[in-house]
């Protein structure tokens, strides 16, 4: 009687080191779209027309020496931005920008 009452434990004992069942998984809640909203503009941020500048006006001055810029009789503002000088970063798109190559010649006028 008592063997029969030692498989029986021993049988216990080796089903309870087996691994538990695992839970069943949690259902994943559905991802819901986050609605897009149009944003009419950026605050801080300027739109680039083409040649609100009338730069084309001074097409005639490109490959000249950028001593002729005072002369051109220019009536807005306008920068002129050396070969390799610093140029700041603010946007005006009514100024013109001359920009010099390394010998000082004008090689490209724009908006900025």
């Amino acid at each position: 009687m008592i063997r029969p009452l030692l498989a029986l434990a021993a049988l216990g004992l080796v089903t309870g080191c087996a691994p538990a069942p695992a839970p069943a998984p949690e259902p994943v809640p559905a991802i819901q779209p986050v609605p897009v909203t149009p944003v009419a503009g950026i605050s801080g941020l300027e739109s680039r027309e083409p040649d609100a500048c009338h730069a084309k006006d001074y097409i005639s001055a490109l490959g000249q020496s950028g001593t002729v810029i005072p002369g051109l009789g220019i009536t807005r503002e306008y920068r002129v931005v050396e070969y390799r000088g610093i140029e700041p970063q603010e946007y005006d798109p009514l100024r013109i920008v001359f920009r010099l190559d390394a010998a000082g010649n004008i090689y490209n006028i724009d908006c900025g």
